[in-house]
């Protein structure tokens, strides 16, 4: 199993936002540079993370992104069921799809469908909380302890 680059990015954001300081806004742009990562690629994903109720967008002067939710109340299996669009590992997978000689009797189908059922309970066990337990850390290695000019 491979996670797209937009489950990637809203991931990196949360911790990006579960690390910083509490009740601290941060913006499109420091996310991307603290991981050197496309603005574009990231306001969509704000927008959608915005959208589920997960992060708070403030517009305007003084504005910027938060956590809407307690890092403790963001589960990390339910964040990637919402951000992946197929989990559709084999073609076999897919609702009609016969093109497959050996597919009524396939073990590997059954197999693969356990695997990612489990893949998925394993990701249901962690917040995002879970995720970023020495917060000081992350705000170094993000560049987040820059004094300001």
């Amino acid at each position: 199993m491979r996670l797209t680059n937009y489950t990637d990015y809203a991931l990196r954001v949360l911790i990006y936002l579960t690390a910083k300081e509490k009740d601290q806004l941060s913006t499109i742009s420091e996310i991307a540079e603290a991981y050197d990562i496309s603005k574009n690629h990231l306001m969509k994903v704000i927008h959608e993370l915005g959208k589920l109720g997960i992060i708070m967008t403030i517009r305007g002067r003084g504005g910027g992104i938060k956590l809407a939710l307690p890092p403790e109340d963001i589960n990390i299996g339910a964040l990637v069921r919402k951000t992946e669009d197929d989990f559709k590992l084999v073609p076999c997978f897919e609702e009609g799809n016969h093109s497959c000689a050996i597919s009524p009797i396939c073990g590997l189908k059954h197999a693969l469908n356990r695997a990612l059922i489990a893949y998925l309970q394993v990701l249901d066990e962690y917040t995002l909380a879970d995720l970023v337990v020495q917060p000081d850390r992350y705000r170094t290695l993000l560049g987040m302890n820059k004094p300001d000019l």
